[in-house]
């Protein structure tokens, strides 16, 4: 009977083991199990960083050779949080011809980082959070840029927000709330101008 008794309880021990082993395994999803958002064709994994998922969308090419180009890779690749209104390859394209070439030169460096973290906002704030700063604003909110500069966000209309620059221009966002390791991450259709 005594054996009967540390059998018993060494089976009970190993299946406590491995149910313990098995919550241990399934509390960290794999990348296939996590809740993604598809961006320019490529899931974006909330477990990855605003760099590693922003080079994997075919919609975001030039904002992350202009991110290379400005010295900024280490930056978005850190800690944050950040909230990144992120210009896609079209937005880009709306710009005077030769102005992204121009942009992505040594000599243009200063400039194209200036607009660059004109995009980025220091913390969190998800699409909920943006429209609750524009519902407790009156309708609009005043975010303050990670260039010290300032950018407002409004309600347009149908669930959607709009982001206005310095300069009067308007972007939409076209995809809210893409999160990231260190951040979100919400698609504009336009590049956003600080006044300098």
């Amino acid at each position: 009977m005594h054996l009967t008794l540390r059998r018993s309880a060494a089976m009970t021990l190993t299946a406590a083991l491995l149910t313990a082993g098995s919550l241990v395994a399934t509390s960290a999803p794999s990348l296939s199990q996590e809740k993604t958002v598809t961006v320019g064709g490529a899931p974006m994994y909330p477990s990855k960083n605003i760099v590693e998922n922003a080079a994997n969308s075919k919609d975001h090419t030039t904002l992350v050779a202009a991110v290379k180009a400005a010295g900024l890779v280490d930056t978005l690749s850190g800690k944050g949080p950040f909230t990144v209104f992120a210009p896609t390859n079209a937005a880009f394209e709306k710009l005077p011809k030769g102005t992204v070439e121009t942009l992505v030169k040594p000599e243009s460096k200063q400039m194209l980082t200036g607009i660059l973290t004109y995009h980025v906002v220091p913390g969190n704030l998800s699409g909920v959070d943006l429209a609750k700063q524009v519902k407790d604003g009156g309708g609009k909110a005043m975010l303050k840029t990670a260039s010290g500069g300032q950018l407002t966000v409004m309600d347009a209309g149908g669930g959607k927000l709009s982001v206005t620059d310095a300069k009067g221009g308007k972007s939409m966002v076209t995809i809210a709330d893409v999160n990231q390791s260190n951040g979100v991450i919400h698609v504009v259709d336009t590049v956003l101008m600080p006044t300098s």
